[in-house]
């Protein structure tokens, strides 16, 4: 991980004294309300449906146990619902698809103190919010993944030091979001970004990025469009400075649904690119030494010195992995689910799974992160990741701990097989908290998890993603899941779409897709059946167990999925 030094470390200081400064003002008065919100924004806090909710950042998902449990600590004194509320819920995180922690229950006047404790672990909630460059995702596998190309997490760091502040880009036409892949497969939905980033080697094996831009979700899906080939590493945050500056210059700001980059790259196209590559060649041409703009590789070594391979004992390399032969079926489930290839002989990523009954996808109450920092000490060198799917991954587990770190996240309630299968959805907290929510996503969530909860089941219908968004901002991602769900108001009354066949890129989903509506929307009583009447059609249509759902979908077509899901409309109907 990243080792911060004591100017990063002053940086972090001084930006929670300003914050506390402008709290206590605003708290006595002095600065109102309209003043107060950008400001507090801009450090992670919103104001939700319920109470305030601060957006932590986990940059590009590496997370040391020392913090989790720094996190554990703030929900347990700080996430404290008020007894009043109608969710009875509180001290617990909520990971999200952009690899951030979310609470949902700390009280405003006690904001400065959790920005200090933060702090103290070397994290905050700068540009979690606000029209800014986001938090900097990636490859949960980031360092570890058996088909990796490049390491991004160095250029990763790079890219959030150079972004965070940027005295250019702070007040930007919407937010702005970056995700770098290093792998052969991208884990990281690059082309679903405003700006995708796809390490690579040329012929001499020099690194560099192939640049997507213009991607997102929300109310209008566009999958980013190939801009640049190959970009130079060292000239990469020259050409991020010029598409971001063409963005700030032409980006609409009167109107906040076609303000994101998509928009803009979409009205202009080539137009955009020509742009774009013409500011690049400008900031070149004004620096020719490349002495201010470029990279220096003293940097590049700077950074990179904290992301080397861990000291191991040559036991740890030379484990032989143990394939459950002999072992329970449970285990044996773990293991071909749960358990990742590693780049290093002897070693294993795995995932700690966060969708199980009882809690929403991604939500871990202060005990389970205090747990789970435990099982990172014991089994992963003290570190952690956060997915794109909403679960934490241990990157550096000997092949050799794999059954006694089995017997330890099951005792914790961990180790759930099911990564990759139906139940391993991805779901928004939606209108249980989210002000912006038009339907709630847990109680769908719930209901799916409740009606698909045989293992047999779920290994028979194979790899699928599904996604649930409360409202068209898209948080669930539910555009790129193979079945993707989507609440929307009707007269005040909760309804949901439902799509079929989107992809993130992934190896398993292909090329980056938005999903198609199949039919009008369903009641939320309905929903449960029209799903399990779409995953009815894919087992009767399958050409074999081999085939996956989408690649079914992509065969045979949205239709057979609609008829099958307007006959449980119209059944309940009647």
């Amino acid at each position: 991980m990243y080792t911060y030094t004591d100017f990063d470390r002053q940086f972090l200081r001084s930006r929670a004294a300003q914050f506390r400064d402008q709290l206590e003002r605003h708290l006595r008065g002095e600065l109102p309300d309209e003043d107060f919100r950008a400001l507090r924004l801009q450090n992670g806090w919103y104001v939700q449906r319920h109470a305030p909710m601060l957006r932590v950042a986990v940059p590009y998902g590496e997370l040391a146990s020392r913090q989790l449990r720094a996190l554990a600590r703030i929900a347990r004194e700080f996430d404290l619902q008020d007894a009043g509320q109608p969710t009875q819920r509180g001290g617990f995180g909520h990971f999200t698809t952009r690899q951030n922690l979310q609470f949902n229950w700390i009280p405003l006047p006690r904001a400065a103190q959790v920005m200090e404790m933060l702090t103290d672990v070397d994290m905050h909630g700068i540009q979690t919010s606000g029209n800014c460059i986001r938090n900097i995702t990636s490859d949960a596998l980031a360092g570890v993944a058996a088909d990796e190309l490049v390491d991004p997490r160095p250029y990763c760091e790079i890219l959030r030091q150079w972004s965070t502040l940027h005295p250019e880009f702070a007040f930007l036409p919407r937010k702005f979001k970056i995700a770098v892949s290093g792998a052969r497969e991208d884990r990281a939905a690059i082309r679903w970004h405003d700006v995708g980033l796809q390490l690579q080697r040329d012929a001499s094996g020099e690194v560099g990025f192939e640049v997507f831009v213009g991607g997102g979700m929300g109310r209008t899906p566009v999958i980013a469009q190939r801009i640049a080939a190959f970009v130079p590493w060292r000239h990469i945050l020259v050409y991020l400075e010029a598409i971001v500056r063409v963005y700030n210059r032409y980006g609409r700001r009167d109107n906040l649904y076609k303000a994101r980059i998509k928009i803009l790259v979409k009205a202009e196209g080539q137009k955009f690119f020509d742009a774009v590559n013409a500011e690049y060649a400008a900031i070149l041409r004004d620096d020719p030494s490349g002495h201010e703009q470029l990279i220096p590789q003293a940097e590049l070594d700077r950074v990179a010195a904290s992301f080397v391979d861990p000291v191991l004992p040559a036991s740890a390399r030379e484990a032989v992995v143990d394939d459950g032969h002999d072992q329970p079926l449970a285990y044996r489930r773990w293991l071909e689910r749960n358990v990742h290839a590693h780049r290093l002989p002897g070693l294993r990523a795995v995932t700690l799974s966060l969708k199980r009954a009882g809690l929403p996808p991604g939500d871990v109450t202060a005990d389970q992160m205090t747990a789970a920092a435990e099982l990172a000490d014991r089994f992963s060198l003290g570190e952690l990741r956060v997915t794109h799917d909403q679960n934490l991954l241990l990157p550096w587990v000997p092949a050799g701990e794999l059954r006694a770190l089995w017997l330890a996240a099951r005792e914790l309630g961990f180790a759930t097989p099911n990564i990759g299968l139906m139940t391993d959805m991805i779901a928004c907290p939606g209108g249980d908290l989210c002000a912006l929510a038009n339907a709630r996503s847990l109680p769908l969530a719930a209901a799916l998890n409740e009606r698909f909860d045989d293992l047999d089941t779920l290994a028979d219908i194979g790899d699928i993603d599904l996604h649930i968004s409360g409202c068209i901002n898209s948080c669930g991602h539910h555009h790129s899941g193979h079945i993707g769900i989507l609440g929307v108001d009707k007269d005040g009354t909760e309804w949901y779409q439902v799509t079929v066949g989107g992809s993130d890129g992934s190896t398993l989903s292909g090329e980056s897709v938005a999903g198609k509506v199949i039919g009008p929307s369903f009641a939320a009583d309905e929903v449960a059946d029209a799903v399990e009447a779409v995953i009815e059609t894919y087992l009767a249509q399958r050409q074999s167990s081999a085939e996956r759902f989408i690649d079914t979908a992509r065969r045979i077509g949205v239709q057979p999925f609609r008829q099958a899901a307007d006959a449980v409309r119209q059944t309940t109907a009647a």
